[in-house]
């Protein structure tokens, strides 16, 4: 796409599928330019074969659901680094869509930090295709028969239905998700901004970074793509509410039980907290994120906030301050200096907007509307997608109801005053299921209510007070690591999410059999399976030489009452039941004990080879327990078990390659019982000095 200021080329937007560039039959939709009016594209879908598309990616889907998490990460990783660098020419497409730079920000960089993020979470999975989940669960008497979880790779593709609104972020957030879980994904952006999602798809595939498949792009209306799925894909839909639901009860969809997420526009709410004075730093802060909140994107996102709710006795003084901020708001094109609001996307929307203004006036008070008086800067109200801020108020908020149903997808929202935090809670509940909400207050009881109490409403709440707002992500904002969705009307699905993403591509799958056999496909050291005497000692191999369940059978050490006081002398713990055998009287100990991280010391004295080799150093704990009391005249031994094998990556040429190894510390007493349980994590230096 060449581009001269506010000058576009026009061209035909294709689709991706089948490993090619592919042009639609005819016309379905000429693309305006949100500034100017202009026509600068044109996009169809039609006569597309999805059947064969989505089998497509089903079948390339193997070379994608071969690789492990790692390797997966590391492919996230050099996508989100190569997109990167060319973000000047998605900036430079992005005004097209009626965005600011603060606007095309969110979307393009705010995508790429969902690679970067999803990327980074390759260190919490194995390095294997498919993932263990939880722990065992002994199911025998004799431990010969157990059972786990494994979550693998969904067979099928992900196609993901996005809105308008954000035409790079809406893509990336959601397959930084399924391209980490190991599915490929087929992409349908809105007909009228995908264009800009089509240019950076041109770049992916380009790049080579993604096996063929991971990826297709349908760029057009896509009428019959959910015809085609089965119940191994997995359908993500932003939008509407009204759209979500018909396309949920899709037949295909109810037939084939397939998964599908849905991230519905919300009625989202903003609180000011009843602890809060004109003077205070919060009221400010307030009237700031919600006059942000009307005018970022021009009110065009699923969090925005629609409803502002504010003590009774203040109302007045928001009403004021916030007219006021929307008053001094330049509107125009985004590339003029000075601008702060841009455009709609389209202005099919603006009509959609007008008709919802006009709804809600007929059941409330407009107490500012910027449309008679918008004056734009560099650009013509005529030919633009264009419309300037507008604030109701609503003192009936349980009588006057549309507030709480009809969403104006625009810079519009509702004042609405409240009388008690209970009353503040109900209010924001009567949006049926909201996205976010947001309280500000620097009273953290009056937090901690809120919160409780609004959760259940809610996918998020953000508390917004001074000592956060510095670095604050703010109310429209929802992060990669956490999740994004929210009950009833917002669609009761979830995005993003960290792990729990990942999971939403992944079938849960429980096994069950000998522990050797559990052991074997999960990678990790599982109870009551085979203990193989390592030869040599575990500390004498590479990372690549240990295997998963080979353990050294430690010599013994007969604990006495002089190793209690040489312990509390050098640790300084004298707790009474270390040193004081007359006051046990009452406890469970019935003679002075030794204590527990002497225990495990003295474990770590028994299990390690001294002499330097492969071990480079031991850096953590996990899950340690003091099973049993030891007391004076106690014999020791250790297990000392390889539990699990973690990759790691080298930072830099000069690094030393090595990988994390998870031990088993087991010490037992001289019945035979386990007294301590620990997991010590070990960094160990691999043979291979190039990988």
């Amino acid at each position: 796409m060449s581009l001269i200021k506010n000058q576009y080329i026009m061209q035909t937007y294709q689709s991706y599928i089948r490993g090619e560039w592919v042009s639609g039959e005819g016309v379905e939709l000429e693309l305006e330019n949100a500034i100017t009016g202009e026509i600068i594209g044109q996009v169809s879908a039609k006569g597309l074969d999805y059947a064969s598309i989505l089998q497509y990616g089903r079948e390339q889907g193997a070379l994608l659901r071969k690789m492990t998490f790692h390797e997966r990460g590391i492919m996230l990783k050099k996508l989100a680094m190569y997109l990167l660098e060319r973000k000047a020419s998605y900036y430079a497409l992005s005004y097209a869509t009626g965005a600011t730079k603060i606007d095309s920000w969110i979307d393009i960089e705010g995508g790429i930090g969902n690679l970067f993020a999803n990327a980074s979470l390759r260190r919490q999975f194995p390095n294997l295709s498919y993932y263990v989940d939880g722990q065992a669960a002994p199911l025998s008497k004799s431990g010969s028969f157990i059972g786990h979880h494994i979550m693998v790779p969904k067979r099928g593709v992900a196609v993901h239905i996005n809105a308008f609104n954000f035409p790079i972020w809406g893509m990336l957030e959601k397959i930084a998700v399924n391209l980490l879980a190991g599915v490929p994904a087929v992409v349908k952006p809105s007909e009228y901004t995908g264009y800009l999602t089509e240019i950076m798809v041109r770049d992916i595939i380009e790049s080579g970074i993604l096996p063929e498949g991971a990826l297709q792009l349908v760029t057009g209306l896509g009428h019959g793509i959910l015809d085609h799925v089965t119940h191994q894909d997995v359908v993500t839909f932003t939008g509407s509410a009204a759209t979500g639901k018909r396309l949920k009860s899709h037949p295909r969809i109810l037939e084939e039980s397939v998964p599908f997420n849905m991230e519905a526009d919300s009625l989202n709410a903003c609180v000011l907290g009843p602890d809060v004075r004109v003077e205070d730093e919060e009221f400010a802060l307030f009237v700031k994120e919600v006059h942000k909140e009307i005018t970022v994107k021009a009110g065009q996102k699923c969090t925005a906030v629609r409803r502002i709710l504010v003590p009774r006795h203040l109302v007045e003084d928001v009403q004021i301050a916030l007219g006021q901020r929307l008053e001094k708001t330049a509107i125009g094109d985004p590339q003029t200096e000075g601008v702060r609001m841009g455009a709609l996307a389209t202005r099919l929307q603006v009509q959609r907007v007008q008709e919802s203004i006009a709804a809600l006036a007929a059941d409330q008070e407009i107490v500012y509307d910027g449309r008679a008086s918008m004056q734009l800067l560099g650009a013509d109200a005529s030919k633009g997608a264009f419309l300037a801020p507008v604030l109701f108020r609503n003192d009936d908020p349980f009588g006057k109801t549309a507030c709480h149903n009809i969403e104006a997808f625009g810079p519009v929202s509702t004042l609405i005053p409240y009388d008690s935090l209970d009353e503040a809670v109900e209010i924001t509940a009567m949006g049926k299921g909201s996205l976010v909400t947001s309280i500000v207050t620097n009273n953290d009881k009056i937090a901690t209510e809120f919160v409780v109490e609004a959760a259940p409403y809610n996918g998020r709440v953000l508390v917004l007070n001074r000592r956060c707002a510095k670095e604050s992500t703010g109310h429209g904002s929802p992060m990669p690591l956490l999740t994004h969705g929210g009950p009833g009307r917002a669609g009761g699905g979830e995005e993003m999410g960290g792990k729990r993403g990942v999971m939403h591509y992944l079938q849960r799958t429980a096994i069950q059999g000998h522990p050797d056999t559990i052991m074997e496909i999960t990678g990790v050291y599982q109870p009551g399976a085979s203990r193989p005497e390592a030869n040599p000692h575990l500390f004498r191999q590479y990372f690549e030489d240990l295997k998963v369940g080979e353990t050294v059978y430690t010599h013994k050490h007969t604990v006495s009452d002089a190793d209690i006081v040489n312990f509390a002398n050098v640790s300084g713990d004298n707790f009474y039941a270390h040193m004081d055998a007359t006051s046990l009287e009452g406890t469970i100990f019935e003679q002075r004990v030794a204590h527990g991280y002497f225990v495990l010391s003295k474990a770590a004295g028994l299990f390690v080879d001294p002499k330097k080799g492969p071990v480079l150093l031991n850096y953590g704990l996990e899950d340690c327990r003091f099973t049993k009391p030891v007391y004076p005249g106690a014999t020791l031994g250790v297990k000392f078990t390889v539990k699990e094998k973690l990759e790691q990556e080298k930072r830099s040429e000069e690094d030393i390659a090595k990988g994390i190894v998870k031990f088993l510390v087991d010490v037992y007493d001289e019945t035979g019982e386990t007294v301590a349980l620990a997991t010590i994590l070990t960094m160990v230096k691999k043979r291979d000095q190039s990988s």
